[in-house]
C-alpha cells in the first residue's frame, strides 16, 4: 500500500482493536516492510496517538490510554450505535447528559454518510423510550441545530410556542443550551425584544441557522445556568415542600428525581423538606408515582390540588 494517508488510517483502525499486533503481522496486512511500519507508528505518535511498543524476538504494538483523547475511527455499526445512544439521551434530557453530549451528536451527524444517517433515523423512529417526569421530549435534530448555531455563533430563527399556547417567530443570538435533567432550555439574546430570554427547547419548532455571525454578548451577571435559574424562579415562585412517606428513604429516593431527596426518620419512614420551583401538577404526579403511602404537610396549594385530583380519579372509576 503506497498511499501513506490511507495506510496510516488502516494502521490506526487495526491498532484500535484491543489486542497487541506483532510488527510482522501489521507489515503483512498492509503489504509494506517492517521499517515502514515503524515509521508509520512514529507518525501516529506525533499526531497524539499513544502507541506502546513491546520488545522481544517478535515485538508488537498496541494503542493505550493517553493524556488526551485523540480522534477515533469508527466502523458503520459503531457509528450507528453511538449516534442512536446520543440521540436517545439528548432527546429526553436524561439527568447527567449535558451540552457536551449534544455537541458530540452534532459533530457525529455532520460527518455520517447518508446511508448511516438513514439507519440511525430508522432505529430512532422504531423505538419508544420510557420517560420520567412530564415526558417532554425534544427532537434530536432540533438539539443539534441549536448546538451548531451556539458553537458557530450564528443567528437563529425558529417558531416558539409559549406556555399559554401563543405562537411566535423569534430571531435570536443563541448563547448556551442548558439541561435541568427533565428539560432542555436555550439561553439566547432575543433581537426583536432586545433582551435575554430562555426558551424551552421542546416548544421550539423549525430552527434555522441564518448564516449571519455574531459576537457573543456578556450575560447581565453569572453564567448561563445561573441566569436560567433566575429566569425560572421569576416565572415560577418556589414552593416549600413538606411530605412524609411510610417507606424507607432509599426506596423513596430511588423513585424521585435527584433534587427531591428525602431524609430518613426511621427504618420505614422518611420526610422530604425542600424549596422547589417545580409546578404543583408535576409534584402531584411525582408523589403518586413513588408507590408508597405519603402525607402532604405543605404547601396548601399542593394539598388542594391532590385532594381535587383524588376526587376526579375516584369519580372516574365509579
Amino acid at each position: 500500500m503506497t498511499d501513506t494517508p490511507a495506510r496510516l488510517l488502516n494502521l490506526l483502525s487495526l491498532l484500535q482493536t484491543p489486542r497487541e499486533w506483532p510488527g510482522s503481522e501489521l507489515a503483512d496486512r498492509l503489504e509494506v516492510s517492517a521499517r515502514t511500519i515503524r515509521r508509520d507508528i512514529d507518525r501516529l505518535r506525533e499526531l497524539g496517538y499513544p502507541v506502546e511498543a513491546t520488545k522481544g524476538a517478535v515485538g508488537g504494538y498496541r494503542l493505550v490510554a493517553g493524556t488526551a483523547m485523540p480522534p477515533l475511527l469508527l466502523d458503520d455499526e459503531e457509528a450507528v450505535a453511538i449516534a442512536v445512544g446520543l440521540r436517545a439521551g439528548a432527546g429526553h434530557a436524561i439527568e447527567g447528559v449535558e451540552e457536551a453530549s449534544v455537541r458530540a451528536l452534532a459533530k457525529l451527524e455532520q460527518v455520517l454518510p447518508s446511508r448511516l444517517r438513514h439507519r440511525v433515523s430508522t432505529l430512532q423512529n422504531a423505538t419508544i423510550p420510557l420517560t420520567r417526569g412530564d415526558g417532554a421530549t425534544v427532537a434530536p435534530s432540533t438539539l443539534t441545530a441549536l448546538a451548531g448555531a451556539v458553537t458557530g455563533h450564528e443567528r437563529l430563527r425558529f417558531g416558539y410556542r409559549a406556555g399559554d399556547g401563543t405562537e411566535s417567530r423569534r430571531q435570536v443570538e443563541p448563547y448556551r443550551l442548558v439541561s435541568t435533567g427533565r428539560r432542555w432550555y436555550l439561553v439566547a439574546y432575543d433581537l426583536e425584544r432586545e433582551d435575554w430570554r430562555t426558551f424551552r427547547v421542546d416548544r421550539v419548532s423549525d430552527p434555522f441557522a441564518t448564516g449571519a455571525r455574531f459576537t457573543p454578548r456578556e450575560l447581565p451577571e453569572g453564567g448561563a445556568a445561573e441566569y436560567m435559574m433566575r429566569s425560572m424562579s421569576r416565572a415560577q415562585p418556589e414552593l416549600e415542600l413538606d411530605v412524609t412517606f411510610g417507606a424507607p428513604a432509599e426506596f423513596v429516593a430511588s423513585r424521585l428525581p435527584a433534587h427531591l431527596a428525602p431524609t430518613a426518620t426511621g427504618p420505614t419512614s422518611c420526610r422530604l423538606r425542600t424549596s422547589t420551583a417545580d409546578s404543583t401538577e408535576w409534584l402531584a404526579l411525582r408523589l403518586a408515582l413513588v408507590d408508597a403511602p405519603f402525607t402532604i404537610h405543605g404547601p396548601s396549594s399542593l394539598l388542594t390540588y391532590v385532594t381535587a385530583l383524588a376526587t376526579r380519579l375516584t369519580a372516574s372509576t365509579a
